[in-house]
């Protein structure tokens, strides 16, 4: 299949197709960025193709009568039913000048035609290959190094891979976190330290980064903690903790730690680590947090569709809280 690099990434048909998620998520990520600097005003639709009603696309990819651009992106049309295949070919054949269609295949051979008819039509065509070799993947480690501005040398990359393992996405938020922490210079005793300190993450170390209000390192440690097999319930458990250990601190008029300890039944040290992640915090700020955490313990348990998306969310959804509630400066990296 041919690759199309020099098609702009606002041709009207796009396919990103290939079994390698990250990249595919990047390649979405790119024509949507294309689009709204060319049509800030785009209407986004993003759909799922397994199931997704016939009906229903045809409403989307109609012509408007109040005229703009659109983004439709249709996920997974290496499951889209017959029917749905069929109504994309069609389209393919004569597309609307407004609208900016991608198809995003996981790869293999369901619904192949489907993407022949595109290519044909003259789409723009983004490879995602799986990069499933060692020297694939630390080729990867060191474009990534490159793109966050660091240098990295080759036994480091080596020991990057070896420490961290064959998922992307692990392998290049820690190429991020280490240029961020080593100066962009990287070598194999930095990656040594950098690994030891992340296999020490837990619950705890991701609640203590949302308290403070660290969006990317919130991020970064949950990643990290799930990566290395902490149960979400656990983490889930941590956060509401730390956020509930804060309100109740909050709502009390004494900053005597050893007065405050008595009064809430609390060792003095857990007293001290709750007071300083409450500053910058407002008590309606965690009253929303609290029912936020309140959410997660049921989505962790079932009620969600991915716990770790139910986390991530939560995550988000807290550092933001706390920046629009808060009372002092929101730390941040």
């Amino acid at each position: 299949m041919p690759a199309a690099a020099a098609v702009p990434p606002t041709s009207r048909l796009r396919v990103v197709h290939g079994e390698e998620e990250l990249l595919r998520s990047r390649a979405v990520s790119a024509v949507r960025s294309a689009v709204l600097d060319r049509h800030p005003d785009a209407e986004l639709h993003e759909l799922a193709a397994q199931g997704l009603p016939v009906g229903q696309l045809a409403d989307v990819l109609a012509p408007s009568l109040f005229g703009g651009h659109r983004l439709v992106v249709v996920v997974g049309v290496h499951e889209a039913a017959g029917a749905l295949a069929d109504a994309l070919t069609a389209y393919a054949k004569d597309p609307d000048p407004d609208i900016t269609l991608v198809l995003v295949h996981g790869g293999g051979k369901r619904n192949e035609a489907l993407v022949k008819a595109f290519t044909t039509a003259g789409a723009a065509v983004d490879e995602c290959p799986k990069i499933s070799s060692a020297g694939d993947r630390m080729a990867f480690v060191r474009n990534e190094v490159r793109t966050f501005g660091g240098r990295i040398t080759a036994d480091a990359v080596s020991a990057l891979v070896e420490a961290v393992g064959n998922d992307l996405r692990a392998l290049s938020a820690a190429a991020g976190q280490l240029v961020s922490d080593f100066g962009g210079s990287i070598d194999a005793d930095a990656v040594a330290r950098f690994h030891r300190g992340q296999a020490e993450v837990t619950g705890f170390t991701v609640a203590e980064r949302v308290l403070v209000g660290d969006r990317q390192g919130s991020l970064e440690t949950l990643r990290w903690a799930l990566q290395r097999g902490v149960a979400h319930v656990l983490i889930a458990d941590a956060i509401a903790d730390g956020v509930r250990t804060a309100a109740r601190v909050s709502s009390l008029s004494s900053t005597n730690p050893g007065e405050l300890a008595r009064t809430l039944k609390m060792p003095p040290w857990k007293v001290k680590k709750a007071q300083s992640q409450s500053r910058g915090w407002s008590i309606d700020g965690l009253q929303q947090a609290m029912r936020v955490t309140a959410e997660l313990n049921a989505d962790v348990k079932g009620a969600a569709a991915s716990a770790d998306y139910a986390l991530e969310r939560a995550v988000r959804r807290i550092v933001a809280i706390r920046a629009e509630t808060g009372r002092g400066r929101v730390a941040g990296r």
